[in-house]
């Protein structure tokens, strides 16, 4: 198991500790976050920051589903070029062997 490392990181003018196994990991996702979480407040500067977060949380949900559906769609066509492929070598198999 993974030790894991205090960090210290500033999201929305707020500092948290975390426990983290990948430091730089960590620091990024919270970068991400702490970006997102900006653009909303400048798209919604009205909004009290509870609204703001949950507006941001959705953001990334949404980014989120978007790269799940990607590579779910990926996986399926490599998945079907695999296929054809053995296919192919299985008939080229059968054809350049001797009877």
């Amino acid at each position: 198991m993974t030790e894991k490392k205090k960090l210290k990181v500033n999201i929305f003018d707020k500092e948290y500790s975390l426990l983290v196994e990948n430091q730089d990991i960590a620091a990024e996702l919270a970068k991400y976050v702490n970006n997102v979480m900006q653009e909303t407040k400048d798209e919604l500067p009205e909004q009290p920051t509870e609204t703001v977060a949950i507006i941001a949380a959705l953001n990334i949900a949404y980014d989120l589903f978007v790269e799940k559906n990607k590579f779910r769609e990926f996986s399926i066509q490599a998945t079907d070029k695999v296929k054809k492929i053995k296919l192919l070598l299985n008939d080229s198999n059968i054809i350049s062997s001797p009877s």
